[in-house]
């Protein structure tokens, strides 16, 4: 193991989150932008949110009242590109020492956040999303969630923000009868949790790479620069302590997505299987 990824396992421990910075090279990133654009093209020219399986993409109106494509999940069946990146061995070998290298995959999605478009994430835990409980066991120690930045992530253009320290609470008691995605930041939020409204802002550069626990609270706002803020998500999971998602790597070897869509989110997958909007 590299001493960057030696030195983002140990911050990951001490604190919830790390950053490795220059996680996939400019050339590489610029690689992965052009295959995002291409999804994004395609979401905007659907017009509205549309599933096949576990490929989804979140479409809704713009400030403007165009289509806004907002977000995309497990783009990966569609772009063997994508597909590459959540199966680059950098990964397993960053998150081996911690979940291991038997590893399932339950989040692939893809965020964009325009500027001055609709772009805030509340404060929220994604262990929040891990449902139903019992498919998803030792949480806390299993899961890992990643980020990878395709542009830049500033205070300006809504970086990521992170409450240090709460992870160590578990599942909190956070507003969970409000959507995330489209929901502003509330300080009133926190401070009904009881944690502090002090927060870490995660800036990255395009090619650097977050990761967090499922029980950090974290959210982040508008985007306020002159450029879009791309976000490349992959969330991976000890496979023992897993009951649904796609396999990423066993023994530490990728595993690429079979001929039929695993179970993830989408309950109705095997009833529901035919590409249609919703």
């Amino acid at each position: 193991m590299s001493s960057q990824f030696a030195d983002a396992v140990a911050q990951y421990r001490a604190h919830g989150y790390a950053i490795v910075r220059g996680f996939f090279a400019p050339d590489e990133i610029a690689d992965v932008a052009a295959i995002v654009d291409r999804v994004r093209d395609e979401a905007i020219g659907l017009g509205r949110t549309y599933r096949h399986g576990n490929l989804f993409y979140k479409v809704t109106p713009g400030r403007d009242g165009r289509p806004q494509a907002r977000m995309a999940q497990w783009a990966s069946w569609h772009h063997p590109a994508l597909e590459a990146v959540r199966l680059d061995p950098r990964f397993v070998e960053l998150l081996g020492p911690l979940i291991g290298t038997d590893l399932k995959q339950i989040i692939n999605q893809l965020h964009w956040k325009e500027p001055e478009g609709l772009g805030d994430f509340a404060w929220h835990q994604d262990s929040r999303f891990r449902k139903p409980d019992e498919a998803y066991r030792n949480l806390g120690t299993s899961y890992i969630q990643t980020g990878l930045a395709i542009d830049p992530h500033t205070r300006e253009s809504g970086c990521m923000r992170f409450i240090p320290g709460s992870h160590l609470r578990g599942d909190l008691d956070l507003d969970t009868d409000t959507e995330v995605l489209g929901t502003a930041m509330s300080d009133a939020v926190l401070r009904a949790a009881g944690l502090p409204t002090e927060w870490t802002e995660v800036e990255l550069a395009p090619g650097d790479l977050a990761l967090w626990s499922p029980y950090l609270v974290h959210g982040s706002g508008q985007n306020h620069a002159d450029h879009f803020r791309r976000l490349y998500i992959n969330g991976y999971v000890s496979a023992a302590d897993c009951d649904r998602g796609e396999w990423a790597f066993r023994n530490g070897e990728p595993v690429p997505l079979g001929p039929e869509p695993a179970l993830v989110h989408y309950e109705q997958l095997y009833e529901d299987r035919e590409p249609h909007y919703v």
